[in-house]
């Protein structure tokens, strides 16, 4: 009997400990191990605060670009419409001066169009639609190359961030290759979390500005056709006066 209740004993002290096991196991588990923001920069070093600033110019662009590159700036309806009624009637100078008091791409292309057209007593067709393409193609460049910035950022913080990883991973060997004896999990951990960490935050600032790039691309090429349209309608009613 005694070694049945002994049995019955261990038993049920097995059986608890396997539970106290599993519920600190469940426990640890369910503990947070997430980094605060001020342990990631700690972590990736000098490189987080060029990502950092990074991240800031791209959302400064996105904005910008979001109220720049809009219909009513580069091809404002109200311009169209005053400078179609004006070239109808013939008055060429008053034109000229309302695109000369509006800052948009149009009136550039409009107004380089006007002053030919003013200059010369018979204007040569084929040299107009020249001009108008040269402006046009200027024009266009300078919008372009706005949205070329956001490309730069989307290709730089992968690299910056492939930086940060191969140092990272430079600290982690080193500390085996100076001495092998004193060298310790953490500090190997160390630069495995700095590896990791840099690439992160390079993908995340990388990611959000190429995918604005492509908006914005698509949306330039649309601007630029529709200018391209107005223009030529512009071309076609200068001619006939």
């Amino acid at each position: 009997m005694k070694w049945v209740n002994w049995a019955g004993a261990a038993g049920a002290a097995i059986v608890a400990t396997a539970g106290r096991v599993q519920a600190e196991a469940a426990d640890a588990a369910a503990a947070p191990h997430s980094m605060t923001v001020q342990q990631i920069i700690e972590t990736g070093g000098w490189l987080m605060y060029v990502l950092g600033a990074m991240s800031i110019a791209g959302l400064a662009l996105i904005l910008y670009f979001l109220m720049a590159l809009r219909r009513e700036q580069i091809v404002p309806t109200a311009l169209i419409g005053n400078v179609r009624g004006l070239l109808r009637e013939g008055r060429l100078v008053e034109a000229q001066t309302a695109c000369r008091n509006d800052g948009s791409a149009m009136a550039g292309i409009l107004g380089a169009a006007l002053d030919y057209a003013l200059r010369s007593t018979r204007p040569d067709p084929g040299l107009l639609r020249e001009i108008v393409e040269g402006e046009g193609g200027r024009q266009a460049t300078m919008i372009q190359n706005q949205t070329q910035y956001l490309l730069d950022i989307g290709v730089i913080a992968p690299m910056i961030g492939l930086l940060g990883t191969v140092m990272g991973m430079l600290t982690a060997f080193n500390t085996v290759a100076l001495d092998l004896a004193k060298a310790k999990p953490m500090l190997l951990a160390g630069g495995v979390s700095q590896a990791l960490v840099t690439t992160v935050a390079g993908l995340i600032v990388a990611i959000p500005a190429m995918i604005a790039y492509a908006y914005f691309r698509g949306r330039t090429s649309r601007l630029i056709s529709e200018m391209e349209k107005q223009a030529a309608e512009m071309i076609t009613l200068i001619q006939k006066d």
